[in-house]
């Protein structure tokens, strides 16, 4: 492996690097020489056979949630299929995601989830699946070098990541990682136009003394991401919507906007790490995490007839472009005490946060980018908040209570409390929070607020059962769900808040069986009153798995063969505005219910795992194509394939 990355293109590549004056790709290159070059500082594990022995066994993810839990001898790496070919499981985020249609597009969750995050934030969060969470990134102990190789390809989606790290004696570990996933239009006639492009680079490092006393975690993590806004389809005066006229065609379809892009940009350095001052019983530790995040909204051709702007509400400070930013810095420093036995683990902590908002706006025609941050257009800042917060467990053979929680001095709070005895556990969850800053205020060309909303308040009783029998698991739960104060986005896409309460009863359960050489999971859930006012859910949202699996050709090859199918039912889907990034309550476009099968082939060959598989199989059997969201259609029947390659040595 390191003679392949030494050849002459990646030599040529370093000396690119160096003269583009690029940070992010001159620290990259430096990073791959220093890990590339001391071939005389390889490890090597050899058996009486000289064969060589490294892999899986060899190879132990760290990750920062368990360094905060003394458990630092690390996990396996994954080689297994599980998934390989699930399109929720190629970025970030693998929950349940309403888009726009194709990869790379804005996102936000379709199903029930309460928030933890208190205090301030920014609340643009549409591309959040797409990038790496500094928090819960792997880092390695490796007793050789370690190589990720992951390719997705489809039409017209694509998905590239490679990662590399190595050890450095027992006690530390550097490494890289880089990936981009992107997407081009469908709804033009040059297939190979972009419309979205998201590239992420990760350095990352560990140190641990020999006496495993001191552990750090460092990393610093940038992205760079790019969504051209189209607005959705515009409808023709012979569409007649929800009856199929809008699927077929794509390359004749007019859209509202042609000349419009979000561009946000995420760069963040992140440390952690723990002393240990009395045994495993009580240990200290710190996390220091530096954060920007830039969002910007550009159109540089505004639709317009007869004098007067379409689709916008408004043009309020250029009737010819718009150029919306908005940039949030954020420094948190969090200190506390943890400590673990065999029945009680604890944490506790306190956590300081103070950040700036500087907001931008093009003003005039052509325009000038002006500083617009109300009152006195000066960076914002954001008062320093102070947290306090913590976890407790304890466990005694089949019995369990845990509880956690963070209150921010002295308005927010969340709370989380639960029994386990065998199978059976019962949780309450409570929390008061405060809305995002981009829901306090808002200065742009086609919006305008200034709000001051009381905190939402969320209380939450669920029961749980994790059972397993032989080669069967059933989990399942049901939740109860009381909501006041909810804020949201309104069908004027402007902030609202609801006066009255609301209550969702949510039903959700997962099943995986086992038949000899055939396989089944199944996972579905039900949302009762989730489709009203201030919030729109899908009563029923169910996926279901069949495969067999077995070795073939003498052991030399793994493989799965099977089929997937995903149901939505029918509901209000969320509208999308793209000059604020929000997604917003309308009442007017029903997505119909539709289910969408694959059909997939995954193939292990040693270190390699590959996918086959034809996406949306079913179409025009039911019907032509269905909605992502308002407007924007999904893509229709594709073949895509896969690659993911491990390198141990």
């Amino acid at each position: 492996m390191s003679d392949l990355l030494l050849t002459s293109p990646f030599l040529s590549f370093f000396r690119r690097a160096a003269a583009s004056g690029s940070a992010a790709v001159l620290w990259l290159s430096l990073l791959l020489a220093c890990l590339l070059l001391p071939q005389h500082a390889k490890a090597q594990i050899v058996d009486d056979t000289t064969k060589t022995i490294y892999g899986p066994k060899t190879t132990f993810i760290i990750r920062e949630a368990d360094v905060l839990r003394e458990k630092t001898e690390g996990r396996m790496v994954d080689t297994t299929l599980t998934d390989i070919q699930q399109a929720r499981f190629w970025a970030h985020d693998s929950t349940y995601q309403q888009d726009l249609g194709e990869l790379g597009t804005a996102s936000r969750q379709l199903l029930w989830a309460p928030n933890t995050q208190l205090g301030a934030r920014l609340g643009r969060n549409v591309f959040d699946r797409y990038v790496r969470n500094s928090a819960t990134i792997p880092y390695y102990d490796t007793r050789s070098p370690y190589a990720f190789l992951r390719y997705v390809q489809g039409t017209p989606e694509s998905v590239f990541e490679l990662s590399f790290s190595r050890s450095i004696k027992k006690t530390a570990s550097v490494g890289f990682a880089y990936e981009r996933f992107s997407a081009n239009k469908l709804y033009t006639a040059n297939p190979r136009e972009g419309l979205t492009d998201h590239s992420n680079v990760l350095l990352f490092m560990r140190y641990q003394t020999e006496d495993e006393r001191y552990h750090v975690l460092a990393n610093l993590n940038t992205s760079r991401h790019k969504s051209v806004e189209q607005g959705g389809i515009r409808p023709l005066a012979t569409d007649t919507l929800g009856r199929g006229d809008l699927f077929g065609n794509e390359d004749r379809r007019t859209v509202w906007l042609t000349k419009a892009a979000n561009n946000e940009d995420r760069d963040q350095v992140h440390v952690a790490q723990t002393y240990r001052l009395l045994g495993k019983g009580l240990t200290a530790f710190h996390v220091l995490d530096l954060s920007r995040q830039l969002n910007k909204y550009t159109d540089t051709q505004l639709p317009t007839s007869n004098g007067e702007v379409l689709y916008y509400p408004e043009a309020r400070r250029s009737i010819t472009a718009t150029d919306d930013r908005v940039q949030y810095r954020q420094i948190e420093n969090t200190v506390g005490v943890l400590g673990r036995t065999e029945t009680v683990e604890y944490r506790i902590y306190g956590r300081h946060r103070k950040g700036s908002l500087d907001t931008q706006s093009l003003i005039g025609n052509p325009g000038v980018l002006t500083r617009v941050t109300q009152p006195d257009s000066a960076i914002q800042k954001v008062p320093g908040q102070l947290f306090v917060g913590g976890t407790a467990a304890f466990r005694y053979k089949i019995f369990a209570i845990e509880t956690a929680g963070e209150y921010r001095f002295f308005k927010e709070y969340w709370v989380r409390a639960a029994a386990k005895l065998g199978p059976l556990t019962g949780e309450i969850f409570s929390s008061s929070y405060s809305p995002t800053l981009t829901q306090q205020q808002f200065i742009g060309n086609h919006y305008l607020w200034n709000n001051n909303f009381s905190q939402t308040q969320v209380n939450q009783l669920t029961v749980r059962v994790d059972q397993t029998l032989g080669h069967q698991r059933l989990q399942a739960s049901g939740a109860v769900v009381n909501l006041t104060n909810l804020v949201y986005y309104d069908a004027s896409a402007r902030p609202a808040q609801l006066s009255d309460a609301k209550q969702l009863i949510i039903v959700s359960a997962r099943h995986r069986a086992q038949f000899g050489s055939f396989f089944s999971g199944n996972e579905a859930t039900y949302t009762l009153g989730g489709d009203g006012a201030g919030l729109h859910i899908p009563a029923l949202v169910a996926n279901g798995k069949v495969y067999y699996q077995g070795d073939v050709f003498k052991k030399a090859l793994f493989g799965q063969v099977g089929a997937e199918v995903y149901y939505q039912s029918r509901f209000r889907a969320y509208g999308y505005s793209p000059s604020t990034q929000q997604f917003y309550v309308q009442d007017n476009f029903t997505i119909r219910n539709y289910p969408v099968v694959d059909v997939f082939l995954n193939a292990d060959i040693k270190t390699v795992a590959i996918f086959l598989k034809m996406a949306y199989v079913n179409q025009g059997l039911y019907r032509n194509g269905y909605f992502a969201s308002p407007y924007y259609t999904s893509l229709p029947r594709r073949f895509q394939l896969g690659l993911r390659w491990q390198f141990f040595n």
